[in-house]
């Protein structure tokens, strides 16, 4: 009677597990490298904290690093040799001024570097928080020497107050374009573009509402412009939406941009921008009910290419408390496409404390609102944002909201984590043998490891994650450079130095194919995993398939000699090479593995009680998959001999307990699962009348109702 349901209950048991296995939120990584100070150039200095900003000097062969109180000139080709720096220290005065605010003086009162940028004199602009009084200076590398100038220009709205804010800044023609807070508060946000006329957003929720700036980049689209557009300034941001109609009001990810060449209006939107407008940027994960929230962006654009087929990568994670992240990848055509020819939304009063947003179904304006200054407003006389007509003005102030969401490629992520956080992403295109050309993706985690990850047409992969510090830190801020073949990453304890291609850390043929790493190829001349960038001949190499048949045989491994008494018991190691693989066992004389006393362990095989039908060879195989093909190596052999009764003591090798490996971790998983299964289906009976307790007491009427107990809680 009570079978089938308990069957049922296995079966669905079953099924989620094996849909947990087959999830793409349990993707791993091929293989884990943790740290080792052989596996990345390091830095950091005694008292020295949060280096967190970075400016790649090729030209000057420099890592510029910005930490706490101090700005370092570093070797680009090797990080650990430090060639110069500079202190930039508060003084004690600005230190009990900021301290008598209510910020901490150890901590919030001191100046972070938050600005570095390269101006066309080969001079750098600097900025850093001040004590909560941001500073801006500029500074020069000569003579193996940093020296700061010493200016002390005003950093409002270029640098933020709060050294543990977000913030984000570009400089485009030795103009700085910054989003930060303009007060000590942090509750006035802003764009900002510090030229001669300054100019900014307006102070209203409707345009920036509580936001959290992420990443700037310029965009070139005046180049070979039929329209005679002008160049772009994008802005990634999360700000609480003002357009929700819910009860809980969410965060959500936008994207928004401006004009290079916008002066602001000549009445209305002085000095501020009358191109800003924005958009909702979504990268849909599963069916989360809440939008995930952008945390970084990298620009990338094939410089043979025209600007539209740029694209922009993000990583996102979860506003709920959970353990997945995301990367999307968007066209920057798609992104432009949406603010040149979409809807808007508009703001309805709906009752007297209530605004609901809804697209605007209404007559648009000319020159459109929002746009940059073209040929279509040159022929109507219109050359500057000064000469745009009120109407367009006052459209554009009170109407900044897109209505169109920006989706990204394929609709949908390019890579799904269940793990660590992202915080970081830089992306680098390798061409493989096949000709092939595929992005790579560098991305920083909460507690200090990289990923490099690839999508193989809609397959996700990641090739490898390397534990860059000792004692896991988020990663704060990540580089690439092309020129010395290095990503570099900082973090609040250090920075780091990592090579784009670590093929030597392939040993065969069959490793260096099924790392499916489109920098790295295999060399049979040399015997070696080597980069494509220093072969000479063509590699073996297997991007998309992971065809390892192309290799060579393996060399032959040679068999280890074990001894064991009778009634002995005898561990035999074996760990998986990767984490892709699985292992099993074989043995040349017919026996079955595993049995009663032949069991199998995470990391090895356990003898029980040997007996003469033990002797023989066994074998231990790792078996990968890649694509539909299972390859097989040996990863150990062993040749047990059973000694006689008469030649001494019988060897007994005993594992240690195991009580925290992932089987057991697993075991427990499943007991849960089926505790919480029986007792569903115990209340389900008993709330059906199949089963009554024990206990039961006569009623008038003649009825059997069960007796209410008390429970001992304990």
């Amino acid at each position: 009677m009570y079978l089938q349901p308990l069957l049922c209950v296995f079966w669905l048991l079953s099924l989620a597990l094996m849909l947990e296995e087959a999830s793409p939120l349990n993707s791993v990584p091929r293989k884990f490298v943790p740290f080792h100070r052989d596996n990345a150039h390091l830095f950091s200095e005694m008292g020295v904290f949060n280096y967190t900003t970075m400016l790649l000097r090729e030209d000057l062969n420099l890592l510029v690093l910005g930490a706490r109180e101090s700005v370092y000139a570093l070797n680009l080709q090797d990080i650990s040799k430090e060639l110069a720096s500079v202190k930039w220290e508060v003084t004690k005065q600005q230190k009990t001024d900021c301290n008598h605010k209510g910020k901490d003086s150890e901590i919030d009162c001191k100046n972070y570097i938050r600005i570095l940028h390269k101006r066309k004199d080969d001079r750098m602009y600097v900025c850093g928080t001040n004590a909560f009084d941001p500073v801006c200076d500029y500074m020069s590398y000569a003579d193996g020497k940093l020296s700061l100038e010493k200016k002390g220009e005003d950093g409002k709205g270029k640098c933020p107050f709060d050294p543990f804010q977000r913030y984000a800044s570009v400089m485009v023609d030795d103009t700085l374009y910054s989003a930060t807070s303009m007060n000590f508060l942090g509750s006035e946000p802003v764009l900002m573009r510090s030229s001669a006329v300054p100019i900014r957003t307006e102070f209203k929720s409707t345009w920036l509402n509580e936001p959290t700036f992420v990443s700037m980049a310029q965009m070139p689209e005046s180049e070979e412009s039929e329209e005679g557009d002008d160049d772009k300034i994008y802005l990634f941001f999360s700000e609480t939406a003002v357009e929700c109609d819910c009860y809980n009001t969410p965060v959500i990810s936008r994207v928004a941009r401006v004009c290079k060449g916008d002066l602001g209006g000549k009445r209305t939107l002085q000095k501020r921008w009358t191109s800003f407008l924005k958009a909702r940027i979504e990268c849909p994960v599963l069916e989360s009910q809440l939008p995930y929230i952008i945390q970084d962006t990298y620009r990338w654009c094939d410089p043979q290419q025209n600007w539209k087929d740029c694209l922009f990568y993000g990583v996102f994670t979860p506003q709920l408390d959970t353990d997945m992240s995301a990367v999307c990848a968007y066209r920057v055509s798609d992104i432009s496409r949406v603010f040149a020819e979409g809807k808007y939304k508009n703001p309805v009063a709906v009752e007297t404390s209530f605004v609901k947003w809804v697209m605007y179904s209404g007559e648009v304006p000319s020159p459109r609102p929002g746009a940059c200054i073209d040929n279509k407003a040159r022929d109507a006389g219109i050359s500057q944002t000064l000469q745009l007509p009120d109407r367009t003005l006052q459209f554009i102030k009170d109407k900044p909201l897109m209505d169109q969401a920006i989706q990204p490629i394929g609709d949908k992520p390019l890579l799904v984590r269940k793990g660590a956080k992202f915080t970081r992403v830089v992306v680098d295109q390798v061409q493989a043998v096949d000709g092939g050309k595929y992005h790579v993706m560098f991305i920083g985690t909460e507690v200090g490891t990289v990923l490099k990850a690839v999508n193989y047409d809609g397959e996700m992969f990641i090739i490898e994650e390397i534990q860059l510090f000792q004692r896991p830190c988020a990663i704060k801020i990540l580089k690439i450079s092309k020129v010395t073949g290095q990503i570099y990453a900082g973090s609040d304890n250090g920075a780091a130095q990592l090579q784009l291609a670590t093929c030597e850390r392939a040993l065969s043929c069959m490793d260096c194919v099924l790392a499916r790493d489109p920098y790295c190829g295999w060399d049979q001349v040399v015997g070696k995993c080597i980069a494509l960038s220093k072969a000479e001949r063509r590699l073996i190499q297997s991007v998309k398939e992971g065809n390892a048949t192309l290799c060579p045989a393996a060399d032959i491994v040679r068999p280890m000699n074990q001894s064991i008494g009778p009634g002995g018991n005898l561990k035999l190691s074996c760990l998986p090479p990767y984490n892709l693989a699985k292992t099993s066992w074989e043995m040349d004389n017919g026996h079955q593995l595993p049995s009663a006393h032949l069991q199998l362990l995470p990391d090895g095989l356990l003898i029980l009680n040997a007996s003469h039908r033990d002797a023989g060879r066994y074998r231990c195989l790792s078996v990968e998959r890649s694509r539909a093909v299972n390859y097989t190596t040996i990863v150990a052999e062993y040749e047990v001999r059973i000694a006689s009764t008469g030649s001494g003591k019988a060897l007994t090798v005993l594992p240690e307990a195991q009580t925290n490996g992932p089987s057991v971790v697993g075991l427990w998983v499943v007991i849960g699962l089926l505790l919480v299964a029986f007792l569903a289906l115990l209340t389900w009976n008993f709330y059906k009348k199949h089963i009554s307790l024990p206990c039961k007491r006569e009623q008038k009427n003649g009825a059997h109702r069960p007796q209410s107990q008390m429970t001992d809680p304990l």
